[in-house]
């Protein structure tokens, strides 16, 4: 006996004729999509907000409600991105280290882990003020592993004319390195500049996209040479 579902000429006519019910159409992986995303959409638009804004009380209410598998496959995405992060917050100081401990503790940091190390001096202003924004940003950013140490007790005979360095690595390798004070751009630079400038390198994943640097006023020319003829200066415009 002829399958009646199978493709075949005949088959057709006798599904044409009623005396073969209709072929059921085969689902295909984008018809599962297209059902899952109008599921997600039609859920999301009952709660309101969408999924990913939603705390997990609100995801175990609408999943009371619906009893719905998507809403609870959403919740464990989100229980899991929670504990993924809060797998690499294991930091959140800014800790000291020595010449011995420098290859265990920033070479061999572990995989996907950044370190940010900063050699500094006592008695030097400006590592002092980094020291300060750098134990901020290592409560901040408690993924990242923030490191400073004594130049010379961990390189020795390390010049004091490259002070402050920033090293940046990320799994052991160095990614970016800032040696001495023209490379922080000034002696008062913000905890925000300094945020800008670590968040470049990839080191933290910072909000601030816009360089903080307050901009400098542009030198009103006019303004100059009116006051000093003012003033009884020499004008040498005529």
């Amino acid at each position: 006996m002829q399958n009646p579902n199978e493709d075949t000429e005949w088959n057709d006519i006798l599904r044409s004729k009623g005396i073969l019910p209709k072929k059921e159409k085969e689902i295909s992986e984008a018809d599962i999509v297209k059902m899952v995303e109008a599921t997600i959409e039609e859920k999301q638009s009952k709660a309101g907000k969408a999924f990913d804004d939603l705390t997990l009380d609100e995801l175990d209410e609408l999943e009371d409600d619906e009893d719905d598998a998507v809403i609870l496959e959403y919740r464990n995405k989100r229980i899991a991105e929670m504990m993924a992060v809060a797998a690499k917050a294991k930091y959140g100081s800014l800790g000291e280290i020595t010449g011995q401990e420098y290859v265990n503790e920033v070479n061999k940091a572990g995989e996907g882990i950044w370190v940010v190390l900063h050699l500094y001096q006592n008695g030097v202003p400006l590592c002092a003020l980094l020291n300060r924004h750098l134990s901020d940003l290592a409560r901040k950013f408690p993924a990242t592993k923030f490191l400073k140490s004594v130049s010379v007790t961990c390189i020795p005979n390390y010049p004091d004319k490259n002070l402050p360095t920033i090293f940046v690595y990320f799994e052991g390798d160095m990614k970016q390195q800032f040696i001495g004070p023209s490379s922080f751009r000034r002696e008062d630079i913000t905890a925000e500049e300094l945020e800008w400038m670590l968040g470049k390198t990839g080191a933290i994943k910072t909000d601030i996209e816009d360089d903080p640097r307050p901009k400098e006023r542009p030198k009103d020319i006019f303004y100059t040479s009116l006051k000093n003829d003012l003033d009884g200066g020499e004008n040498d415009w005529f």
